[in-house]
């Protein structure tokens, strides 16, 4: 895996590259079930708020707090599917040490155990960034479903 290295991050385009990065941590976090990568995309004192999406999928899902309790959250939520998610159109801002990134985010989940099934969810992504040392870091995001193909039981589990 090629990775950006932030510390070149001098200019506005090496910046919005190091943002755009950070979504492409969080996603490969989720879906090689690496933890410790997933909790690498936020702040310690993040928030993630996927409400707006999970309750067009018929499910609650309050905004969670703290790097270490979003990273347990989605690992624990996620952990009997397999997923990939698609990053594409990001569109970043740039105001000094802060960063907002919009994107949408193709979410396929399958159960393990029958890929017969499966969901695919089709989110935007609103995003604050923070740039901490050498890295960008996720402060807030909130996902919103744009449309959902599939059986949306399968992210419950059912």
């Amino acid at each position: 895996m090629s990775r950006i290295d932030s510390s070149t991050s001098s200019t506005p385009t090496a910046d919005k590259l190091a943002v755009v990065e950070t979504l492409y941590r969080y996603a490969a976090g989720l879906d090689l079930r690496d933890r410790a990568l997933l909790a690498s995309a936020f702040a310690d004192d993040a928030v993630a708020d996927f409400g707006p999406a999970t309750r067009k999928a018929g499910q609650e899902y309050p905004p969670v707090e703290g790097k270490e309790t979003i990273a347990a959250a989605l690992s624990g939520s996620l952990s009997h599917l397999d997923t990939t998610h698609s990053l594409s159109n990001p569109r970043v801002s740039l105001d000094g040490d802060k960063a907002h990134l919009e994107a949408i985010v193709a979410c396929q989940h399958l159960p393990e155990d029958d890929h017969s099934r499966h969901v695919l969810m089709t989110n935007r992504y609103d995003v604050d960034l923070v740039r901490q040392g050498e890295v960008w870091v996720i402060q807030r995001v909130t996902v919103d479903n744009a449309w959902t193909e599939g059986d949306p039981t399968v992210l419950s589990g059912i």
